[in-house]
């Protein structure tokens, strides 16, 4: 997993065509700007979970999910 520090305003580039924004950081809560191609589909975690069938709990989930996510 890549690990990146972004300040409000600044944004992440991916691929040449998706830009993300940090827009607004207050307290735990961060909140993103995401512009991609109307043919990439960008969801939440829990929702694209919810799409691909995937019903895991808080508590099925390992407790370090570093090592849980794909290698990028």
């Amino acid at each position: 997993m890549l690990v990146l520090s972004r300040k409000k305003n600044e944004s992440i580039v991916i691929n040449n065509d998706i830009i993300i924004t940090v827009v607004e950081i207050r307290g735990d809560k961060v909140r993103l700007g995401i512009i991609a191609p109307k043919d990439v589909p960008v969801h939440r975690q829990e929702i694209f979970d919810a799409i691909h069938g995937k019903e895991d709990t808080a508590e099925d989930k390992p407790a370090d999910t570093e090592n849980s996510l794909p290698k990028v």
